[in-house]
């Protein structure tokens, strides 16, 4: 690979989180919600006669996106017809926005193992989506069944420049995107069902030539996993062409997560394939001063910025920061247990232990069943050395079954450690005098000795000995022999 460089960019399609259509009145719903071809009215079938109106929440989440990726939006954009034929695109073209997009010439920086990187946007523009075709072949009789409800839902278009050298940072590029979006309240992020759908560009050249490389597309993934092992794949397959000598063919391929390969699926098109002309049912889409200001007024405290405030603010790390700000309710959640406990210990509780009860139960910070102020409580009781590490995580759990608060399973369970000088005093001197074979070792150099001392005291108590307290007590009884 160190002949060639790869050479990335990225289209993403996100659907837009409005109550109703891009240019109809109907809902926009699951498909858990309606039967098939439920939500579908004149307009989104393409009926003849019938006229789009361009639905005004949907551009306004548009510019809160073109705003937080720092584009240049056009006070005045126009939408186009973009023509091929399928059986899901009921009018024979898709209404979207081609030579005048809505915004343009924007970045976000995103955060890799060579450190951060600019990844420069070249459009962000909307459009409607496509129907749902579900493939049959049962007994040998094939056919193919068409669902409209999700012909019109609106959709958000944002074009990567090719800035992207490798599959980590693709990985970490669409990661932010998707963070970006979640944070804007615009899209839910659900890849699983198509709601954010990642399609990577990719090309190489030789190392050090300025001109691109043949480029495919990969269609459709739907997982920040699928991306990143579909890019490296492409990576390898296009080097091995090219080092036996083969061309690589402009197309579009598909990505098989079974097998671990990229398949074709058709010809890639040019913007010629489409025949692109302006939309004759739209007029232009103005943007005013006015609502472009108000838009941004209203945007909140986005990732990469939230992430620089905690650094500052609580003293955490990059890698800590960026963890904790990628999802907004997850930021939410650890400002509000940074106010009642310690930063860093709420950082590291959060990111330790409260992420690992998520990741195996499959569950959202929303769905953990504990409030901050609850976690707090534990924290503090961890961090003020009234229970060991392991306790804690203990009581984490029964908290976590039993609805319990920390100090209550504390006391109820006889868990608090013992810092009572005159216990803590015994039990260091009941481990030293049923030693005292080791006692004179120590005393003769073996100052190694300390770590046995402490674990026999520990032993003594039962495990509930005040660590620190034992610590000094045995440091202070073994400096008198060393006397």
């Amino acid at each position: 690979m160190s002949a060639y460089q790869p050479v990335i960019g990225l289209e993403i399609h996100a659907v837009l989180e409005t109550r109703t259509k891009m240019f109809c009145a109907c809902p926009v719903v699951g498909s858990a919600h309606q039967p098939p071809n439920a939500a579908v009215c004149p307009v989104c079938a393409g009926l003849p006669g019938t006229l789009p109106v361009a639905n005004r929440m949907a551009v306004e989440y548009a510019l809160r996106v073109a705003l937080a990726l720092e584009c240049q939006v056009a006070r005045t954009s126009l939408f186009a017809r973009k023509s091929y034929f399928y059986p899901d695109l009921p009018k024979g073209y898709q209404i979207s926005q081609y030579d005048q997009p809505l915004a343009q010439d924007g970045r976000i920086a995103i955060h890799t193992s060579q450190g951060e990187q600019v990844v420069r946007i070249r459009r962000v523009h909307l459009e409607e989506d496509t129907g749902k075709l579900t493939h049959l072949d049962e007994d040998g009789a094939a056919a193919t069944l068409v669902d409209l409800n999700r012909a019109g839902v609106p959709l958000l278009e944002i074009v990567s420049e090719p800035d992207l050298h490798s599959p980590e940072a693709v990985r970490a590029y669409a990661v932010a995107i998707h963070s970006l979006l979640r944070y804007l309240g615009v899209n839910s992020g659900d890849l699983e069902k198509g709601l954010f759908r990642i399609e990577p560009n990719i090309s190489l050249r030789p190392e050090g030539r300025a001109e691109f490389g043949t480029r495919v597309e990969v269609k459709n993934l739907n997982s920040f996993r699928s991306l990143e092992r579909a890019v490296a794949y492409e990576i390898q397959r296009q080097a091995a062409r090219l080092d036996s000598g083969q061309p690589v063919v402009q197309q579009t391929l598909g990505w098989d997560d079974a097998r671990g390969i990229t398949l074709p699926q058709r010809s890639k098109e040019d913007a010629e394939d489409y025949r692109y002309f302006p939309e004759p049912d739209l007029p232009p889409l103005v943007i005013s001063e006015e609502w472009l200001e108000a838009v941004r007024a209203g945007l909140p405290e986005l990732p990469h910025a939230r992430a620089a405030r905690f650094r500052r603010q609580y003293g955490l790390s990059a890698y800590d920061a960026g963890v904790l700000t990628a999802e907004k309710a997850a930021a939410d959640y650890y400002e509000a247990l940074a106010a009642a406990a310690p930063a860093k210990a709420a950082a590291n509780w959060l990111t330790g232990e409260v992420f690992a009860w998520l990741n195996g139960h499959g569950a959202s910070i929303q769905e953990f069943p504990l409030p901050p102020a609850a976690l707090a409580e534990l924290v503090h009781l961890a961090e003020a050395g009234e229970i060991t590490p392991n306790t804690a995580r203990a009581v984490l759990a029964e908290m976590l079954a039993t609805g319990q608060g920390a100090a209550e399973i504390v006391a109820a369970k006889d868990l608090r450690l013992v810092a009572d000088p005159a216990r803590i005093a015994a039990w260091a001197e009941q481990a030293l005098a049923e030693h005292p074979e080791q006692v004179a070792a120590y005393q003769g150099g073996k100052s190694g000795l300390k770590q046995f001392f402490f674990g026999q005291a520990m032993r003594l108590s039962g495990g509930r000995a005040q660590p620190r307290a034992l610590e000094d007590e045995l440091a202070r009884r073994l400096d008198k022999i060393e006397d």
